[in-house]
């Protein structure tokens, strides 16, 4: 997959993630989609570095989406840890 790729992926994943957790984050929308993308990165390098499944694999693959949904859902939970709930 190239880059353009994967920044798709991230904006659908951090999309999903969003809607596994939902509430208003510090960040709004723009923040989210970010962090959906450096997650897809992130969950890629993580899958392709110790899963032993290369990220150069087909967009449809369930697996490089798993990967890259639990990335953005892991960045998402550890923004809101560092800076909160914009609710406060």
């Amino acid at each position: 997959m190239g880059i353009i790729s994967w920044i798709i992926l991230g904006l659908l994943a951090g999309a999903i993630a969003k809607i596994l957790l939902p509430g208003r984050d510090p960040g709004g929308f723009i923040g989210t989609t970010l962090i959906g993308i450096v997650g897809a990165f992130l969950g890629g390098w993580i899958s392709a570095r110790w899963l032993d499944h290369p990220f150069t694999k087909n967009f449809y693959d369930g697996t490089t989406w798993l990967a890259a949904i639990g990335g953005s859902l892991v960045l998402l939970i550890a923004y809101r840890l560092l800076f909160g709930n914009s609710r406060d």
